[in-house]
């Protein structure tokens, strides 16, 4: 509790100038009154009130659609919906030069909910086996997939950092995108990242019912933003949540709960264990290393076939 009320105070107090001067006062005082308490019981209840002391506070930070935003998350996109025509607005479309050195355009495309026929898993990995990235990317009858990615948004100045992940650091945005975009940055332009690309079984009709759910919440977010948090509120629970949330009945995506959506490098095991990955009839270790697509990425590169590219040849995706 001490631990994470310090960081707290570290990471989220409001002020930036006063965040490390009161973390160490907090530490400070309350390693003083510690020493003068006699009893174990004591010094327990003046860690928990510490605790709950700058708890209190921090549960009334608020998320904010109003900062100082990177280009790559400046806007948040929204949707209008009327019958079977969807049209999106604010779609990220990013030209890369380089991991930073990027332009954005913000556009909007409108398709027929009907097309939508399923979804693809990308799934990047940065150092850790056992922590991934997924990206969500829904299949469009004779045009581009759709690509889905829940982020944290970052101001200016700002990095990834999975320790402020726990904390109130960063707002939740979603990216929706070609893969042009999302795929190929962190295939072509990041270094040290794996990505590796699934068909999974999704039939039609949950695929769109998936597909608005996400739209659902991107415009929840434009008008009442949340708070990202690398435990509860993150890329791999927004997306188990879509999938349950529109299949409480009949062929389920996903099992109850399982430890492999917080360790969500281990996801795609566990989706090919529960039978929702198109497999070909192989080995889960053939199937991975056979979904490995930073390679045909590269050759694609700036293609407009780029998504076509690289399933081509890959389990699941016929010939």
């Amino acid at each position: 509790m001490t631990v994470w009320a310090t960081a707290a105070l570290q990471f989220d107090f409001p002020d930036s100038r006063l965040r490390t001067p009161l973390s160490i006062l907090y530490v400070v005082v309350l390693g003083a009154v510690l020493w003068i308490t006699k009893t174990g019981v004591g010094r327990l209840v003046v860690c928990v009130l510490g605790f709950l002391l700058v708890l209190g506070g921090w549960l009334t930070l608020k998320p904010s659609n109003t900062r100082e935003w990177q280009a790559d998350v400046a806007q948040t996109p929204w949707a209008e919906i009327d019958g079977r025509r969807v049209t999106i607005h604010n779609m990220r479309d990013c030209t890369y030069r380089a991991e930073f050195d990027y332009t954005c355009q913000w556009k909007t495309r409108t398709l027929d909910l009907d097309k939508i026929d399923g979804a693809d898993l990308f799934i990047t990995y940065w150092g850790s086996p056992w922590i991934a990235h997924p990206i969500v990317s829904f299949t469009v009858t004779g045009e581009d997939p759709i690509a889905m990615s829940v982020e944290t948004r970052k101001e200016v100045g700002e990095t990834y950092s999975a320790v402020r992940g726990f904390f109130r650091y960063y707002e939740l945005i979603y990216i929706i995108s070609n893969e042009r975009d999302v795929v190929r940055l962190r295939t072509n332009y990041r270094t040290g990242e794996d990505v590796y690309l699934f068909h999974t079984r999704t039939p039609p009709q949950l695929a769109q019912a998936v597909f608005l759910d996400y739209l659902h919440h991107a415009d929840e977010l434009r008008s009442k933003p949340e708070w990202y948090n690398a435990l509860t509120d993150n890329c791999t629970t927004n997306v188990a949540g879509h999938f349950r949330d529109v299949e409480p009945r009949g062929a389920k995506l996903l099992p109850s709960w399982d430890w492999r959506e917080m360790l969500n490098g281990k996801a795609d095991e566990m989706l090919y264990e529960n039978g929702d990955l198109a497999t070909d009839g192989l080995s889960f270790a053939e199937l991975k290393r056979r979904a490995h697509i930073n390679a045909a990425a590269k050759l694609a590169n700036d293609d407009p076939d780029f998504s076509q590219r690289v399933r081509a040849g890959r389990p699941g995706f016929g010939k």
